[in-house]
């Protein structure tokens, strides 16, 4: 079932909630003038009035409450909104199945591995409490050297959200050769807001001096970025007003603590995103095919834990594809390094075993299943992808 489906159920949920909330409302607001009513009635006679009188005012206010039938206004409101949140209840439990034990399969881990994607994932997300109460309770002691880069890529992250950009231009200004080998301007970027701070809070004659320091000797590179600095230096403590405002933007300061945070696990080895999350994140994609799947092999009576390929596609999307597949288009296999891709003259190309298929032979020519040409397994060449 689609979650358009799913959604369009909710929104009809929520519609009968406001109704409901609404009539709600509506009725305290009716009762509630009636006994103001009520109220105002007996304080205007209540020097000159018997308790005879203001019984009747009473009772005037019950007979009303009464014609107005306040509980079973809502009662019926209220029993819609039940009607429409079981029915709902109902298509939750009938499009989602709470037990995903049905696509677990036993496979055996490494957990001394396990145990440090764990505690790299808690010192990665700056939980350094957590990752080394982790380690002591998993004995796995050599995972501690994850935490001092990522304790010093906090400090710099930290430093720079208070404004601080020393700590960064000082690890940039290390690792500058790297940074220019993963071609990042990363050091440049850091540089100009620097310079665009000292502008704003400083003296026009302190940029400019830390310009003719620090910026110069990107001058060769990057000119175009350098003069439009330049030109800042006309606009001294008043850039927000000028045609340079842009520099002022505090999305320059997020989107560099990003690149910052990628270039330094770039130079650790490590991935930008948590080896962990990104797996966590895949599997929550492929399991609803993996359950589907699991039901109608259980309803075959077929082994799910024996099985060592799936029998069906799992489309996790393309930001969850890192490296180039091919499935050949004759057998429908993937290539693997013992059945590779290969390029035939005519340009198609096929899985070498559907090649060795085709040609029943080393020598024997065969005819391409996708044009006129005809080829040999000698003249066919493996690809590399």
């Amino acid at each position: 079932m689609e979650l358009s489906t799913i959604k369009d159920a909710f929104d009809r949920v929520a519609k009968k909630q406001r109704l409901s909330s609404s009539k709600a409302q509506e009725v305290i607001d009716q009762v509630g003038r009636e006994i103001e009513q009520a109220l105002t009635k007996m304080h205007s006679v209540h020097d000159s009035t018997s308790s005879s009188d203001q019984k009747s005012i009473l009772m005037e206010l019950n007979s009303k409450l009464n014609e107005m039938g306040p509980l079973k206004q809502l009662e019926g409101s209220q029993k819609e909104l039940n009607v429409a949140l079981s029915k709902y209840a109902k298509l939750l439990e009938k499009s989602f199945n709470p037990d995903i034990s049905k696509a677990y399969r036993n496979v055996d881990f490494d957990t001394h591995t396990v145990n440090q994607i764990i505690a790299g994932h808690f010192y990665r997300r700056g939980l350094f409490d957590l990752g080394d109460c982790f380690i002591n309770e998993s004995g796995e002691s050599e995972a501690t050297y994850l935490k001092s880069p990522f304790l010093e890529m906090y400090q710099i992250l930290e430093a720079m959200k208070c404004r601080n950009l020393e700590p960064a231009l000082n690890w940039a200004t290390t690792n500058c050769e790297k940074l220019m080998q993963n071609r990042s301007s990363l050091e440049l970027k850091l540089h100009r807001l620097q310079f665009v701070e000292i502008l704003q809070k400083g003296t026009r004659a302190d940029a400019l001096t830390y310009a003719r320091t620090y910026l110069a000797p990107f001058a060769s590179r990057h000119m175009a970025e350098i003069q439009k600095l330049m030109g800042c230096l006309l606009w001294a403590g008043r850039l927000d007003c000028s045609p340079y405002a842009e520099f002022l933007s505090p999305t320059h300061w997020e989107k560099l603590a990003e690149e910052l945070t990628q270039q330094f696990c770039c130079l650790l080895g490590q991935s930008f995103e948590s080896p962990l999350s990104v797996v966590i994140a895949a599997g929550v994609q492929g399991l609803p095919t993996l359950l589907k799947l699991a039901n109608v092999m259980a309803s075959k009576k077929q082994e799910w834990q024996a099985m060592k390929q799936l029998p069906v596609p799992v489309d996790l999307g393309s930001e969850f594809q890192f490296h180039s597949i091919f499935v050949c288009p004759v057998s429908r296999d993937q290539g693997s390094e013992e059945n590779p891709p290969m390029l035939m003259p005519c340009g198609h190309v096929l899985c070498k075993q559907s090649i060795v298929k085709l040609s029943k032979s080393s020598t024997r020519t065969f005819k391409c299943p996708y044009c006129p040409l005809e080829a040999t397994v000698a003249v066919c060449r493996q690809l590399y992808f």
